[in-house]
C-alpha cells in the first residue's frame, strides 16, 4: 500500500491578468516533500510571477494556494541588489536572516565551500559567489521548501554544473522539496524529478525525459542542441521508482 505523499505546496486553478494581458491561466500543481520541481519556459511566460504568487508575495485574481501548516520556505530570488554605500560583510549580511545563528552560518558557508568569503564585503563578490551567498541565506531558513529563482544567473559554466549537482544533495540532507525556475530544460534536467513547462498556462508537465520530447515543449524551444553539451549530456537511469504521477501532461493552448 503506497504512502500518502506529503504535499507541502499546492496551487489550484490560479489566474492572473495584468494590464489586460493574461499572465497566469488556470495553473494547478502540487509539490511534495523530497521532490525537485522545475518551472521552465521562455522569458515573460509567468515563471517568476507564479513563484511570487505561491510565496504569497503577489495575489492571484482567482484560484487558491494551499501551504502545509507551519511551512518553512527558503527563497533565493533571481536578483537582490544592495545599496553600494552600505558597508556589509558576507557574514553580516547572513546574520540579517531571521533566527540565523553563527553556528548555522558557519556550517552552510563550509558546506558550500565559501567559508573564506565570510569577512569579505558583499560588494566585492563575483556573480557566482553572490549566488552561493544567497543560497546560504535561503538554507538558513531551515526550509521545508527551497525556492530557487534562476539560481545560476551570472554563474560560469563550471559553477552551473556544480550548483546543479549540489541541489539534489541539499534536498536529501534537508528532506525538503525544491521548486526551481529556469528558462532551459537542458540545463536542469539531471537535477530535477518533475518539469512544468509554462507559457502563461501549463503546456506540459512530467519527468524531464518525457517533457523534452513533448510536442508542446518542442514548439516552444525547438529541437535545438543545448547551449552547453557538458551540462546537457544526461541519460536518466531507471535505478529508482517513479511516483505514479510521473507522466507527461499536455495542456490546452489557451492563455
Amino acid at each position: 500500500m503506497s504512502q500518502t505523499p506529503d504535499i507541502l505546496l499546492e496551487a489550484r486553478q490560479l489566474n492572473l491578468t495584468r494590464r489586460h494581458k493574461t499572465v497566469l491561466s488556470d495553473i494547478s500543481l502540487k509539490l511534495e516533500r523530497g521532490r525537485i520541481m522545475t518551472l521552465i519556459g521562455p522569458n515573460g511566460c509567468g515563471k517568476s510571477t507564479l513563484i511570487k504568487v505561491l510565496l504569497g508575495l503577489e495575489q492571484a485574481d482567482s484560484g487558491e494556494v494551499i501551504r502545509a501548516r507551519g511551512l518553512h520556505i527558503g527563497y533565493m530570488p533571481q536578483k537582490l541588489s544592495l545599496d553600494q554605500r552600505m558597508p556589509l560583510t558576507v557574514e553580516g549580511f547572513l546574520r540579517l536572516a531571521r533566527n540565523a545563528s553563527r553556528h548555522d552560518i558557519a556550517h552552510w558557508l563550509q558546506r558550500l565551500g565559501i567559508e573564506a568569503l565570510a569577512p569579505l564585503s558583499v560588494h566585492d563578490l563575483s556573480g557566482g559567489e553572490w549566488q552561493r551567498v544567497l543560497l546560504v541565506r535561503a538554507l538558513l531558513m531551515k526550509p521545508d521548501v527551497l525556492v530557487l529563482d534562476e539560481p545560476v544567473q551570472g554563474v560560469d559554466v563550471q559553477g552551473q554544473m556544480e550548483l546543479y549537482r549540489l541541489i539534489p544533495q541539499l534536498r536529501s540532507e534537508l528532506n525538503c522539496a525544491v521548486l526551481m525556475v529556469s528558462h532551459d530544460l537542458h540545463l536542469v534536467m539531471a537535477a530535477t524529478d518533475e518539469v512544468v513547462c509554462l507559457n502563461g498556462h501549463v503546456c506540459c508537465s512530467g519527468h524531464p525525459d518525457q517533457v523534452s520530447i513533448s510536442p508542446a515543449y518542442l514548439q516552444l524551444f525547438g529541437a535545438r542542441p543545448a547551449r552547453n553539451s557538458a551540462i546537457a549530456h544526461y541519460t536518466h537511469h531507471h535505478d529508482h521508482a517513479h511516483c505514479n504521477h510521473d507522466h507527461t501532461h499536455t495542456g490546452g493552448q489557451n492563455g
